[in-house]
């Protein structure tokens, strides 16, 4: 959470290579004063929220004398440029450069494996082989493992410790325990032979590691190369919805068309659209018909067919006719940038289950530099050999690298946002997937949330007396400057007249003066409160709206909708998630009910108002329930909040949209059942990830320990494992809806 009129930066860290390094970093800019930061290294961004005054450039000076780089980047969905949706995820320097580090693992793979060949087939080892081993493995000790002995300096130099740290002593101690043994020892002396084994030898001084050494050292290149491309593959959905975006635009000035830059291209201007091209931004259409694509912000595979006075969102597809569009909203006020930025928000936050693994990793290195030399030492006081000892505490080491700790819960959580980004579900942050795994019970609003929200005026009954066309007028310039979804219905009515003093009685009515008549639009109860009673006039499965001025009862107006097609299969998936339906609706217990008969829901609350539907929502969690509230409009924004599951309609309000844990850009409640599964699919991940992470760390370093793990084998696991985290975090690219 931001702190009081803090501005928030997001900086870019180049270096980090495990997440002791991003626990680093963070610790060193929380010490800043008026600063809070939060450092991810999966997507090795930190989100920085500064007190007023504070410079950014201290925030980068501090990252360099930390020994990381740190750049200033711009937030996702900023107005487009050149590049706009270009970012990658594959990182700074040589370690986290996939092609350079794919070039230094080849060189030092080709020139490994003479090496390990030589020294675990005695039939190959020739008089003096061991010479020519040291020397294809001495470029690979080097060079290959340069980028760890490099930041392991780093780190020293600033009085740290990280997965380098281990790294770069293992494979150091390895290569000059063998320098000893073939210039001071007799591991040189010609007819020298070997055999591998997955125990430590006891042979006494002769034996070399040299194969532990390269070996070591490609495979954990090996395992930072495919984790990098696995991360960059994790982050791809988030890349591929920023890259939706157009970089041109044909607008309409003074009647003719004219191709312009999409940077250039102002609120309030009209630009064409022709079959086959994408909208440029959001907007609403003046002119022309067409069926338009919106499968890649919604999920939604059938076409909507739009007409003028509808709205339109960029990046969607025009399908046949030719649009004229008057631009609504361009650069990070469109739709697709707000979803790009909820995405890039999500995944750059941390869940609570993230933070114990980074409390845990931050003295993991030091500890475990301490365990391996208490390892050598046990085992030269228990009468062991240099050799045992000495093979014991590099195994430990190399074995008990924290990186799958510190990628569990990131890559999950990227590959989940990210598919869910895909699929018209807009993750806010990781405290969301946390919550879904607790609710029980789903309030669902029921205008536009499980009813189409397209109402429509079903009858007009106006008083005694009272000309209709009058009544019309009123009731429609009133309404025309509401957003309720029955608002809109009634001011279809007649073309509107100037309207003073407008009063928005959220989820009662409206007020205002039309022609000089002071006049009242809204619930029947809600005029009665102000002294004008009205005759009790119903249809069935209609909502009743009251119509009065100067004081009097005019007549009424009933609206309708209908329920959306998948409303009633998505309540029986929600029963089936473990979730009972509450409906809450502002409407008349009558409509309510005939609602919730159709879709399956036993419980209703009708005729509330936005703080009623507050008060339910607390009354509960009161009694003990965990509660997730799905809802579209302004009425709904303080339960949303409230609740402990937001859930909003895309199609809604960015007021509600605002208030919400989770956004369904189509606006269908079937899309919450996906959301909920998607939910507790990626924290199920997260946790898996931890289980194994934890595990490999707990089973394998003991083994080391005791000698019972062979420093070349303890090297290719400890890759395999942060490998297998990010792979089993990017299976969640198959859910389906």
């Amino acid at each position: 959470m931001n702190m009081p009129d803090s501005t928030t930066v997001k900086l870019d860290i180049g270096g980090m290579t495990c997440t002791s390094c991003a626990m680093r970093v963070e610790k060193k800019l929380n010490r800043l004063d008026g600063v809070a930061a939060s450092v991810n290294y999966a997507t090795e961004k930190a989100t920085v929220d500064l007190d007023p005054g504070v410079d950014v450039q201290s925030l980068i000076d501090t990252v360099a004398k930390t020994g990381y780089t740190a750049s200033v980047r711009p937030t996702a969905g900023s107005r487009p440029g050149p590049h706009a949706g270009s970012d990658t995820h594959a990182g700074h320097g040589d370690l986290h450069g996939a092609a350079s580090m794919l070039q230094r693992l080849k060189i030092s793979a080709a020139l490994t494996i003479p090496v390990v060949v030589l020294s675990m087939v005695p039939a190959f080892q020739f008089d003096s082989w061991q010479w020519l081993a040291l020397t294809l493995a001495s470029p690979v000790v080097v060079w290959g493992a340069w980028p760890f002995h490099r930041a392991a300096w780093v780190n020293a130099r600033h009085g740290a410790a990280t997965m380098d740290t281990l790294v770069s002593v293992g494979v150091g101690a390895a290569w000059l325990w063998s320098l000893w043994a073939l210039f001071i020892g007799d591991a040189g002396m010609p007819g020298m032979t070997m055999t591998f084994s997955f125990l430590p030898e006891s042979s006494g001084h002769d034996e070399i590691y040299l194969e532990v050494a390269s070996a070591v050292t490609v495979f954990i290149l090996a395992g930072h190369y495919l984790e990098a491309s696995a991360k960059s593959q994790s982050s791809a959905a988030l890349r591929a919805l920023m890259d939706l975006g157009v970089r041109d635009v044909t607008v309409l000035r003074d009647g003719s068309e004219s191709p312009i830059a999409l940077a250039d291209l102002h609120a309030g201007e009209l630009f064409v659209v022709r079959p086959g091209e994408k909208i440029a931004t959001d907007g609403v259409v003046t002119d022309g018909e067409s069926s338009v694509d919106e499968s890649m912000l919604t999920g939604e595979s059938v076409p909507v067919d739009v007409r003028p006075d509808d709205t339109v969102t960029g990046a969607t597809v025009n399908q046949d006719g030719r649009l004229v569009v008057r631009a609504t909203a361009v650069g990070a006020d469109t739709q697709l940038a707000q979803m790009a930025r909820l995405v890039e928000e999500a995944q750059e936050g941390k869940a609570d289950v993230q933070r114990l693994a980074d409390r845990i990793s931050a003295w993991f290195v030091p500890a475990v530099i301490l365990l391996s030399l208490v390892t050598l030492a046990g085992w030269r006081l228990d009468g062991g050999t240099w050799t045992e000892a000495f093979t014991a505490a590099v195994a430990v080491l190399i074995i008990a690298c924290p990186c799958a700790l510190g990628l569990a819960t990131p890559t999950a959580l990227m590959v989940g946002t990210g598919r869910g980004a895909q699929l018209g579900i807009l993750i806010r942050g990781p405290q969301v997937l946390e919550s879904t795994r607790s609710i029980d019970t789903v309030v669902l609003d029921k205008t536009g949330t499980i009813t189409t929200g397209r109402m429509s005026v079903t009858a007009i009954d106006p008083a005694p007396g009272v000309d209709e066309a009058e009544l019309r007028v009123i009731a429609a310039s009133l309404e025309h400057a509401s957003e309720h979804p029955i608002a809109h219905a009634v001011a279809t009515l007649a073309e509107p007249v100037p309207v003073t003093d407008f009063v928005n009685a959220a989820g009662f009515g409206v007020s205002g003066t039309v022609q000089g008549r002071p006049a009242l639009v809204g619930r029947p109860s809600w005029l009665a409160e102000h002294g004008v009673p009205s005759p009790g006039t119903a249809h069935p499965g209609g909502t009743v709206v009251a119509v009065a001025w100067d004081g009097m009862h005019r007549g009424s107006i009933t609206v309708a909708d209908t329920v959306k097609p998948t409303s009633a299969a998505a309540v029986r998936d929600l029963r089936a998630l473990g979730l009972d339906p509450v409906l809450l609706t502002g409407d008349n217990a009558a409509v309510a009910r005939a609602v919730a008969a159709e879709v399956g829901i036993d419980r209703v609350e009708a005729d509330v108002t936005p703080a009623d539907k507050l008060r339910v929502v607390h009354e509960l969690q009161a009694q003990g329930r965990v509660v997730a509230m799905i809802g579209d409009g302004v009425n709904d924004a303080a339960a949303l909040a409230a609740a402990d599951l937001g859930v909003a309609m895309g199609t809604g309000t960015d007021v509600a949209i605002q208030a919400s844990d989770l956004t369904l850009v189509k606006g269908d409640l079937a899309t919450a059942v996906d959301a909920v599964r998607l939910s507790r699919a990626t924290l199920r991940t997260i946790k898996g990830n931890l289980f194994w992470a934890f595990a490999y760390n707990v089973a394998a370093i003991p083994l080391a320990a005791l000698g019972l793990l062979n420093p070349l084998i303890a090297g290719a696991t400890m890759a395999f494992s942060s490998v297998f985290v990010v792979t089993n975090s990017l299976r969640l690219r198959r859910f389906r809806a």
